[in-house]
């Protein structure tokens, strides 16, 4: 390590150069890295669902589709709206009144079934289908120009206008992100270290290393926008420490070398030795997202894990360079630590550790309980504000056409019309159910097949399937919604062993059932991971339990606090933030853990080594936990996209809670369980 640490200080002004000149592809990378805006798409592929999905795309040419609501407008301004649509490249097909039957033909003349979906109190429905999936590229495209082509008198729902206003609404705020994150962090550090223009070269340095993980996202092919959103912010206040535990490592070696080089070699050997073991177990923890079934928690999850990776290198090659390159500048601007050394709480935490015992002994069942209770949606519309032309448009969908979710059965082109027809007459009778829109139901002796135009033949049959459209008035992912995909999906396969849903409704259900599934799976394999890392970075049984049950008190008060709040969490949160608390707090223990290991292997008893080890350790925690909360709270309180807000909000608040529990319980625990520890940890007898 010592021989790598003089390579580096060797060579700083080549490094600084490199580094630099790294950044020109990392931006390029990063420019050329696809957004993907759409949670759906993260599902497996092997879903029932989703294999629906790819039969509405290759077989009816239906990627997505979107209604829009025309108000108070004339069939020939509406045949001319349409031709217009009908124009662009990604459109399918156009059905409207005025496709059915022209505009000189009155609407009257329509059988009531297909007139109450599509005509209401003058307002009109056309349906309007993508060849392209919800999210594509070429989709949104299109409901940018489908904005451009209407007025005011024409309103675009769907998930694929929802998708749209996301991304603009993200791409809007995301550079405030970062800038209230670095001011935040920014003001923290001037009043922990000991330089002005030091903490600048700080956040330089983890600005490079958030560039280099952002370029590299390329080899991924594309991120989720929350990835985007929340991983420059969390990268930043997850690696701050790295950087300040070297900027302290090296004022420190100056003490001790008059070369400068010689004292950055040495805080390079130290700074690598101590992150090595609490990087692995946040990177780990980050990779314990990869066991999601949800695949975008293997998005947050490698990205992630990357960055922590790439802020330690740049922690031992950029920041030793910057610091080495302009060290004068350092010292010229040097003034007295701000900070206060917490004394006071260092002697109270010692002193009463038994009181503490007994608060969280207290506390715990209150935070089990809040943990266990925690409310959460599915329902992404939810996270997005009303002011959004999307949202306005779905409510109004819901308001004057009843059309809250929207199912589509694939049933074989075989089965007859009468049989589909009791099939559609069983479905009606469930709960909720406000109508359903087949081939079956609109031809006959009323309106006969002839009149239908080829659009309308062709987007309900082909030579394989005959499409069902199921409307229903509850919302998406609500329990009520899910029993009646269950009850329907039922109904279906009397009549067809192979038919299959799709449609928003029926993913959402899958939403539900793999996010629930993935909260479980995820917790625990993180858990497990972190655990077995940690016996081997302390050579215990016992300290890592310890650990464990802190930093999952911190967890469980956390996220509890949602329940006493009455805060409804959106699914991913309730999914990752365990983790990511875990993983980006656990080294507040484990530093503490292995200086008490150090001055109990130093024959210093258990309340002097607990002492000490809190006296030399508390600084640190507390202004690496202040700039995770700094790097991720004014972007809770700030976005506007309630999925992004809260989760950094919950984040900020676990970096608080998680330092609290750390700096209180942790050394009560090592003081109470000393006995235990020092019989189970190896090299403490010596």
């Amino acid at each position: 390590m010592l021989k790598l640490g003089k390579i580096i200080a060797k060579h700083k002004k080549i490094i600084l150069i490199l580094a630099l000149i790294l950044i020109i592809p990392a931006i390029i990378g990063m420019k050329i890295t696809r957004i993907n805006y759409d949670i759906l798409v993260y599902l497996p592929e092997e879903v029932e669902t989703i294999q629906g999905e790819k039969i509405l795309s290759e077989e009816f040419n239906m990627g997505s589709f979107t209604v829009i609501i025309v108000e108070d407008m004339d069939t020939k301004d509406i045949q001319k709206l349409e031709d217009k649509i009908k124009k662009l490249d990604n459109v399918e097909k156009v059905i409207g009144t005025a496709d059915v039957l022209g505009s000189n033909i009155p609407v009257e003349i329509l059988p009531e079934d297909l007139t109450s979906k599509i005509y209401k109190d003058g307002d009109t429905a056309i349906l309007v289908t993508f060849k392209e999936g919800i999210s594509s590229d070429a989709t949104m495209k299109s409901v940018e120009e489908l904005r451009h082509l209407t007025d005011e008198q024409c309103k675009i729902s769907g998930m694929s206008a929802t998708v749209l206003d996301t991304r603009d609404l993200s791409n809007s705020e995301i550079s405030i992100y970062v800038v209230i994150a670095v001011g935040l962090c920014m003001i923290i550090l001037q009043l922990a270290l000991d330089s002005y223009i030091a903490p600048i070269f700080l956040l330089l340095n983890i600005g490079i290393a958030i560039l280099y993980n952002m370029g590299t996202n390329i080899f991924l092919g594309e991120i989720s926008y929350i990835t985007k959103a929340i991983s420059a912010v969390l990268q930043l206040g997850v690696t701050m420490d790295f950087a300040i535990f070297l900027y302290h490592s090296y004022k420190d070696e100056k003490a001790n070398f008059v070369d400068k080089d010689e004292a950055m070699a040495h805080a390079i050997s130290k700074t690598l030795v101590s992150v090595v073991g609490s990087s692995l177990t946040t990177i780990a923890g980050f990779l314990a997202l990869c066991s999601m079934n949800l695949t975008l928690g293997r998005d947050i999850g490698i990205v992630m894990a990357k960055g922590v990776f790439l802020g330690v290198v740049c922690v031992v090659t950029v920041l030793p360079a910057m610091l080495l390159v302009f060290d004068s500048w350092i010292e010229k601007t040097k003034h007295k630590e701000i900070l206060p050394k917490f004394e006071r709480a260092k002697n109270f935490n010692v002193k009463h550790y038994k009181a503490i015992i007994i608060a969280f002994l207290v506390i715990l069942p209150f935070a089990i309980y809040g943990y266990s209770s925690i409310k959460v949606y599915y329902n992404l519309d939810k996270s997005l504000p009303d002011t959004l032309l999307s949202v306005q448009a779905n409510n109004s969908l819901k308001e004057k056409f009843n059309m809250v979710s929207t199912e589509i059965a694939l049933v074989s082109k075989d089965i007859p019309n009468y049989k589909v027809n009791e099939m559609l007459d069983k479905i009606e009778e469930l709960d909720g159910i406000e109508w359903t829109m087949s081939f079956s139901k609109i031809v006959g002796s009323e309106f006969p097949e002839e009149m239908l135009s080829e659009d309308i033949k062709s987007i309900f049959k082909n030579d394989k399937y005959q499409l069902v459209i199921i409307n229903s008035n509850y919302e998406l992912a609500t329990d009520e919604l899910n029993e009646q995909v269950s009850k329907v999906n039922d109904i279906i396969k009397q009549y067809d062993s192979e038919g299959m849903l799709a449609g928003e409704g029926p993913l959402m259900k899958d939403l539900v059932e793999i996010s629930n599934h993935d909260f479980n799976s995820v917790t625990s394999v993180s858990n497990v991971i972190i655990f077995i890392i940690m016996i081997f970075v302390l050579k215990s049984i016992s300290l890592p339990v310890i650990l464990m049950i802190v930093i999952q008190f911190a967890i469980f008060i956390n996220m509890g606090w949602s329940t006493y709040t009455n805060t409804t969490l959106p699914f991913i949160a309730s999914i990752v933030i365990g983790t990511i608390q875990l993983g980006a707090t656990i080294d507040y223990a484990i530093l503490i853990t292995t200086k008490y290991i150090r001055f109990r292997q130093e024959a210093k008893d258990k309340k002097q080594a607990v002492s000490e080890a809190l006296e030399t350790s508390i600084s640190s925690i507390i202004v690496s936990g202040l700039c995770f909360f700094g790097a991720t709270f004014g972007v809770g309180a700030f976005s506007k996209i309630e999925m992004i807000g809260l989760l950094c909000t919950l984040m900020s608040r676990g970096a608080i809670v998680s330092m609290i529990s750390v700096i209180m319980v942790l050394p009560a625990f090592l003081m109470l369980f000393d006995k235990l520890v020092y019989k189970t940890t190896i090299g403490m007898k010596e």
